[in-house]
């Protein structure tokens, strides 16, 4: 036995049971956090799944995991700048651990959330089979191949090298956590309640519960199962019991349940009440199995002409686009950077997420349960017909109906979902994209269609294969979850397209073409209609393109990257996509059409890859209203202006320009009724806004010193900000998201670096290049600084700053204790903060 590689499994610390509850001491189920101590090789290496494999000279980690977030920017890189510019390859993941005697006669699995891409996973040298999704996530039976009392094995391939295979940035390795389950042999399935709400009302709530029991014995097993209903405080509130289920030989059986609850707490955006459904299963006396299943209450409806319809009440969906990058960081999910993440969007007042376009992680889904988010969760990217080379297309036939129905079954309790989306932008959907590329044979298997069968359109035609394969999937989504609208992201808005020739669909689906807005009503009568994708405006956060009543809509075409020595977008609201808009021209329909539910705009931040309009040295979008680092760019606060009920009032661009410059000045308000713009003391004039324009703005001629802003309602000031001319950089600022961080080995605190003059102003075109240093209970995790096109490394404990800002990310490394962090830069005064972890 190698030193330092045994793992205990009953070691206290590293247990982390889903829930205990049953008779004093049972051990009904485990759920084991397995993250720590693995073993790690970049490159393909024969023989590395071997139990007797010495893998004493590879790198030790904890997961999650990617590597490519740690090499370094080329275009060369198979992926390319669509695929971030990092590299992909071939990686191995091995850990040895011993099952104790007390595993004896339990189930033991091993749960992957997520590992990109082709993962084949192996047990003592045994393969248990390859999973090509790399969103998706899986279990394996680890039981019949388990060597009690003795070390075992677990060996993980990762083979993410044939590039590109998706139209972001991906990420390579196992980058979200891995579980051990331990069960007895009768259990609750994986994924196996199914909890819904067929009245929820604030008088009354009846919550029907289907719990599928496994039996991994070769008897029938006769069990009771008791539901009880948790408060957020875990008080019973509601408690149903069904005796005698029979279940047969390695076999599984579904018991439904009915529970009642007076004056629920209802689940809202504002205030996302949580219950928990708490499922006891008993075999005679004993209890076998407890699981626990979060419980939101709550009433929704999609309507076409009144929209999105929540516990009563009707809501604007006000949602961005989210790929699953979190920056720095990469793709290895942290709980901490996405909660960051959001509360940064629900300060700007969105209350929706669209997965996009993949299954996300199921913490990310978590948080939105508490938060308060409408999610709409995304499966696919692609069918059958490829978008990149070795995308999943290749896959699709052999492996759609399992991904599909494992992402159905995996999320499907999660109270802040209330749609589906089966695909985005999917070749099949185009008029003529049609079935020529199939053969009877091969359709009528992937289809499950008899050869006789027939299927008719509205219009009396006989569907086309992409169709049908439409209204398969949609039958599938519906078949595990009844309760959700069905979607999918569209951009051909015509009537013929072949998803809506389907008539599957639930809910109409429009990604930008704005300009059929309003043929929906006619076009598609009687169906709900949401903007699954808008905008796509485009933006360098510190970046400003004057004159800035001049429209800059680049690339010429989507698969034509445009060259600008600048490699920079405008910050005004004055630079979008060909197939897009500004920011305030799709909110401006979207705001004045009740008949649309909401939009998802792209996207919320920007993320690693797909670097439009430009390519190398860009290697990141300019899509977000906030950037890479996290840091808002100016239009975040046109949104806080329209989405919340917040007094605003944000002034822009910087106050640094050349001497007799002409400056446009603009600024986004909310709560009052005008504004009026000083400079130097000298009135420029007083602004109001207009219909449905959501900023004013001045051009003035700039001239040093002070600029004021002054918002005013029923003459009396509101709000008043200044921008001051700022002088040479003299000193660093360090501002902390927090300051204490939990002594858990994860958690992080984000650091902002504001690069300032002597009198404090921020520098607005300072690049100084900042240096950290860290004592104590953490470590450099990532720098950023929001540029897209800076090839510094996201892990070396450096970082220039862009446009006067960086990020430094400290994570703890499981010590409790001060933190403290130094920055650094030649010719500055240092910036120095103390933070704790406990």
């Amino acid at each position: 036995m190698k030193k330092g590689k045994t793992l205990l499994l009953f070691l206290s610390f590293l247990l982390l049971p889903l829930s205990m509850v049953g008779a004093p001491g049972e051990n009904v189920r485990q759920r084991l956090l397995f993250n720590q101590d693995w073993s790690f090789h970049l490159g393909d290496i024969k023989g590395a799944e071997s139990k007797t494999y010495d893998d004493s000279s590879w790198r030790k980690l904890s997961l999650p995991h990617d590597w490519a977030i740690e090499g370094e920017f080329s275009e060369d890189h198979p992926a390319g700048s669509g695929g971030g510019a990092l590299p992909g390859g071939i990686g191995w993941y091995r850990k040895t651990f011993v099952a104790t005697a007390s595993m004896k006669g339990k189930r033991i699995y091993i749960d992957f959330d997520g590992v990109y891409m082709n993962a084949e996973v192996f047990i003592n040298g045994v393969s248990l089979g390859i999973r090509p999704y790399g969103y998706i996530s899986f279990r394996h039976d680890l039981t019949p191949y388990i060597i009690q009392g003795k070390e075992n094995v677990l060996a993980v391939r990762v083979d993410n090298a044939e590039q590109p295979n998706s139209r972001w940035y991906s990420g390579a390795g196992i980058y979200r956590n891995v579980w051990l389950s331990i069960t007895n042999s009768l259990h609750v399935d994986l994924w196996g309640t199914y909890v819904t709400t067929p009245v929820a009302n604030a008088q009354k709530a009846s919550i029907k519960a289907d719990v599928t029991l496994k039996n991994t014995t070769a008897s029938v097993l006769k069990a009771e199962v008791v539901s009880y209903l948790l408060d957020a405080t875990q008080k019973v509130v509601s408690q149903a019991s069904a005796q005698n289920i029979s279940v047969t030989p390695q076999g599984v059986a579904v018991c439904s349940q009915l529970l009642h609850l007076d004056r629920p707490k209802l689940w809202t955006l504002e205030t996302p009440y949580l219950y928990s459904l708490r499922t006891e299963v008993k075999v005679g006396s004993k209890t076998v199995d407890v699981y626990d299943t979060p419980v939101g209450i709550r009433s929704f409806s999609f309507d076409s002409s009144q929209g999105f319809i929540l516990n009563g009440e009707r809501i604007k969906i006000k949602g961005v686009c989210m790929h699953h990058d979190l920056g720095c960081l990469g793709a290895a999910i942290n709980v901490r950077a996405m909660e960051r993440q959001l509360e940064i969007l629900k300060e700007m007042g969105c209350n929706g997420i669209r997965c996009s376009h993949n299954p996300p992680a199921p913490e990310l889904l978590d948080l939105c349960d508490r938060m308060g988010f409408v999610v709409m969760d995304e499966t696919f990217d692609m069918w059958r017909k490829r978008k990149t080379t070795y995308d999943y297309s290749l896959y699709f036939n052999e492996w759609h109906e399992r991904d599909l129905s494992d992402h159905i079954l995996r999320d499907r309790n999660h109270p802040s979902i209330f749609m589906w989306s089966i695909g985005n932008e999917v070749l099949e959907q185009w008029t003529h994209a049609d079935a020529d590329t199939l053969d009877i044979k091969e359709a009528n298997l992937l289809l499950n269609m008899k050869r006789d069968k027939k299927s008719l359109a509205a219009d009396g035609k006989e569907l086309s294969v992409n169709s049908l394969l439409t209204k398969k999937l949609v039958d599938m989504v519906k078949a595990l979850d009844p309760t959700r609208p069905v979607t999918a992201g569209n951009n051909e808005p015509d009537p013929s397209n072949h998803l809506f020739r389907s008539g599957a669909l639930d809910l109409i689906g429009f990604n930008y073409h704005e300009t059929y807005f309003k043929d929906v009503p006619r076009n598609f009568p009687g169906k709900p209609f949401i903007v699954t994708e808008s905008t796509s405006a485009l933006m360098t956060r510190g970046y400003y393109r004057m004159p800035s009543d001049s429209m800059y809509i680049w690339p010429t075409r989507w698969d034509i990257p445009f060259h600008d020595d600048s490699y920079s977008c405008s910050s005004y609201d004055n630079c979008h996509a060909p197939w897009g808009t500004t920011h305030e021209e799709s909110w401006k329909l979207v705001k004045n059409n009740d008949f649309i539910s909401g939009m998802y705009l792209w996207t919320g931040f920007d993320y690693l890859g797909e670097p439009t309009p430009y390519w190398w040295p860009a290697r990141s979008s300019y899509f977000g209203v906030i950037d890479l680092a996290g840091f808002p760019k100016d239009v975040y606060y046109m949104y806080q202006s329209e989405w919340t009920d917040k007094t605003v009032l944000h002034v822009f661009p910087h106050w640094n320009w050349q001497k007799g410059e002409r400056v446009d000045l603009w600024a986004y308000y909310s709560n009052a009724d005008e504004v009026e713009l000083f400079v130097n003391g000298k009135s420029c004039g007083i602004r109001k806004k207009e219909k449905d324009v959501y900023h004013v703005s001045w051009r003035v001629t700039f001239e040093p010193g002070t600029v004021r802003v002054v918002s005013r309602k029923n003459g009396k000031e509101v709000l008043s900000r200044e921008l001051h001319t700022a002088g040479e950089p003299a000193r660093i600022r360090l501002s902390a998201d927090r300051n204490s961080i939990k002594a858990d080995g994860v958690d992080l605190s984000f650091v902002t670096v504001d690069i300032l003059d002597r009198d404090g102003n921020l520098c607005p075109h300072a690049d100084n290049l900042v240096k950290f240093e860290v004592d104590g209970a953490a470590f450099v995790s990532g720098v950023d600084n929001g540029s897209p096109i800076s090839s510094e490394s996201f892990k070396k404990p450096e970082r220039k700053a862009f446009y006067g800002k960086c990020l430094v990310v400290l994570q703890n490394n499981t010590a409790q204790g001060v933190i403290t962090l130094k920055a650094t830069s030649a010719g500055l005064q240092e910036g120095a903060l103390t933070l704790e972890a406990r």
